[in-house]
């Protein structure tokens, strides 16, 4: 696609995200490696990534809600026409009631994302003496946090090198569809929160709005070396209190996946997804910290758990279907990203073993 088609697209699906995005995830069809499909009348966008005989849409299509009706059965009727299926990942409630009055549907619980009112913050941190603790411990370090305009954030080598120490600790190679990590290259309307110490940044929060809720999804929240305990709440923090001063009054910090806080259990009939899933939860903390990260999002107290589904109309999940899933954030064949994941595991635990070994040895020295 000529460059020129490429910003035209790029610029109104920002129009399209800032008139309806409804779905947390909404702002997230900007990023670089997401497909948009766009109605006639370009009053409607849907991004998703294809691959393994799927369009794997990223949330749920962007349009004035009285046509998501009419958009959802176009997208379907281009899809299927194409000689793909749809399945639509972390949808909200709004689709998902809308698939279910149409017919049948699969879908899959994949975990959980916590929520709060912005202005509800300050009096849930006063009630919680260990948040409390964390932030002082960043503050006593000199750690101190500011909002940077975008024009300065913009691709920043401070916050680029921050983000490339972070991805370097991670148990899988860096991902992406709607957990893309290149976000400082389009920042555009997003909020850029810099934690700094001694005047060099040592981690930053990105924020993405929810228009139609007056929300703000955390996109991300990365900590470089050195970056001394509490700066992830410190900077949690001075983003909840900003964004309640600026009307904010829906957060959420996204997906936990397989988090089962929402409250709902999805029991499956298909032995399959019944041991995928339990493996998952079983071994895939080599790769990918759900439970730590389930954990960090439900100490800072949540005021609510909105459960997360995949959803399929018209045909079974299957296994292709995950496959797909995986693909998407992958953006590489699946096998090719578990060797990387593998290699990366491998090595992590090769370096925690030789660090192991070299503090027994000092240890034990005279």
């Amino acid at each position: 696609m000529p460059g020129n088609a490429r910003a035209a697209d790029l610029a109104t699906t920002r129009r399209l995200v800032l008139a309806h995005g409804y779905n947390a995830t909404a702002y997230q069809l900007i990023n670089p490696g997401i497909a948009r499909w766009f109605a006639p009348d370009r009053q409607a966008v849907v991004g998703y990534v294809a691959g393994h005989g799927y369009r794997v849409v990223a949330g749920s299509p962007v349009c004035a809600a009285a046509e998501l009706g009419a958009v959802v059965g176009a997208f379907e009727a281009d899809t299927e026409a194409a000689g793909l299926r749809t399945c639509y990942f972390a949808a909200d409630p709004r689709l998902a009631d809308l698939l279910r009055a149409r017919g049948p549907l699969d879908r899959v619980l994949l975990g959980a994302q916590p929520v709060w009112d912005p202005a509800h913050w300050p009096a849930i941190l006063a009630s919680k003496a260990s948040l409390r603790a964390q932030c002082n411990r960043a503050r006593n370090k000199r750690v101190t946090v500011r909002c940077w305009p975008n024009a300065r954030a913009t691709a920043h080598p401070e916050l680029t090198r921050c983000l490339a120490q972070w991805l370097a600790t991670r148990g899988l190679p860096p991902l992406h569809f709607l957990v893309e990590p290149a976000t400082l290259a389009r920042l555009y309307d997003r909020r850029v929160f810099v934690a700094e110490q001694q005047g060099r940044a040592i981690g930053f929060l990105v924020a993405s709005p929810i228009p139609e809720r007056q929300g703000w999804l955390i996109e991300q929240i990365i900590r470089g070396h050195g970056a001394p305990n509490g700066s992830a709440e410190l900077l949690l923090d001075a983003a909840m209190r900003t964004l309640a001063n600026d009307g904010a009054r829906y957060l959420t910090l996204g997906l936990s996946p397989l988090s089962v806080r929402s409250g709902l259990q999805q029991r499956h009939r298909r032995a399959w997804l019944h041991l995928t899933l339990g493996w998952l939860r079983a071994h895939g903390r080599r790769f990918y910290d759900f439970e730590g990260l389930d954990a960090f999002k439900a100490k800072l107290m949540p005021e609510a758990w909105e459960p997360i589904w995949a959803i399929t109309g018209g045909h079974r999940i299957s296994p292709r279907t995950l496959y797909a899933i995986a693909g998407a954030f992958g953006c590489t064949p699946l096998p090719l990203l578990a060797l990387r994941a593998l290699l990366r595991a491998a090595r992590r635990e090769f370096l925690w073993l030789r660090k192991r070994i070299a503090g027994a040895r000092q240890t034990s020295a005279p």
